[in-house]
């Protein structure tokens, strides 16, 4: 009997578990190896004992060595990863974490934080991702984050981008990918979010984003388990995957503006229409406004 593939799973934070994310991997025939660093478990040093490595979300800044010491553990497995071909995601912090381990760059968002049931953007180069290839053109995610990826690793691809947040999805060489939002969450998990970050949520109509929240996962759920599904396959035969030869974005341009966020993927949306210009503008479910 062949052994299923063994993900590592790192939950870098106890309010943010890897949830129907999970489910759907080990639907998939993945066979999970779930860590919490934060709770003791000594990380392995390398990935020679795994088919695949997962990194969640959380409160943590990406360099926040002094609250979580073992961090830089967790960035050195990310680097291990793109060097080895360790089919690779990062969700959230994960992503973060995969941006600054191989040179890129996080901060806080200049355009605020996200919260709840958002839209993004793909961008024409996906269409040789084998995991964002398939995918709408806006698909529906969930946000909930402060900080952002200001500039890329030296190599990555930018996948998908809204005008709150620049870098929304990067693949960094042939295995890697992150994003910046949130796949794996449950209504009640957005929900215990809202409490725990009530005060950081004041101004917001937090009832309509949570209601919002709500009756976006069926639609989250219809988009990102093929797309866990797909990722599974990627793990399970790494060596089928063929990427297409995009142009790296430059690691020294940090896209922060949004204007000039919006004006490019309208450009990108158009051109994925053949010209049409009637656009469904990603972000535009911002919480607390009709």
């Amino acid at each position: 009997m062949v052994s299923a593939p063994r993900l590592l799973v790192i939950q870098v934070a106890a309010d943010d578990p890897v949830g129907r994310l999970g489910d759907w991997l080990t639907a998939a025939g993945l066979e999970l190896e779930l860590l919490r660093p934060y709770d003791g478990p000594t990380l392995p040093s390398d990935l020679s004992d795994y088919h695949g490595l997962l990194v969640l979300g959380g409160g943590l800044a990406a360099t926040d060595d002094a609250a979580a010491p073992w961090l830089p553990q967790v960035r050195a497995l990310l680097r291990d990863a793109v060097s080895r071909e360790v089919p690779t995601l990062g969700v959230c912090l994960g992503a973060q974490l995969l941006a600054v381990a191989n040179g890129g760059r996080v901060a806080r968002n200049p355009a605020g934080p996200e919260f709840g049931a958002q839209l993004i953007a793909k961008r024409a180069v996906c269409s040789g991702d084998p995991l964002f290839g398939p995918m709408p053109i806006t698909p529906d995610v969930i946000q909930w984050h402060f900080d952002a990826i200001t500039a890329l690793p030296p190599g990555a691809v930018q996948l998908a981008s809204s005008p709150v947040c620049g870098v929304q999805a990067f693949r960094l060489g042939r295995l890697a990918w992150g994003i910046q939002f949130h796949i794996e969450t449950t209504p009640e998990l957005v929900r215990a979010w809202a409490i725990t970050d009530a005060q950081e949520l004041e101004g917001y109509d937090v009832q309509l984003l949570l209601s919002r929240s709500d009756a976006a996962h069926d639609d989250v759920a219809e988009v990102w388990q093929p797309f866990a599904e797909t990722f599974a396959d990627v793990v399970r035969d790494p060596g089928t995957v063929r990427t297409s030869r995009a142009v790296p974005t430059s690691s020294a341009e940090p896209i922060t503006d949004p204007a000039a966020i919006r004006a490019a993927l309208a450009a990108e949306l158009i051109a994925s229409r053949g010209g049409a210009t009637a656009l469904p503008m990603p972000g535009m479910r911002q919480p607390g406004h009709d």
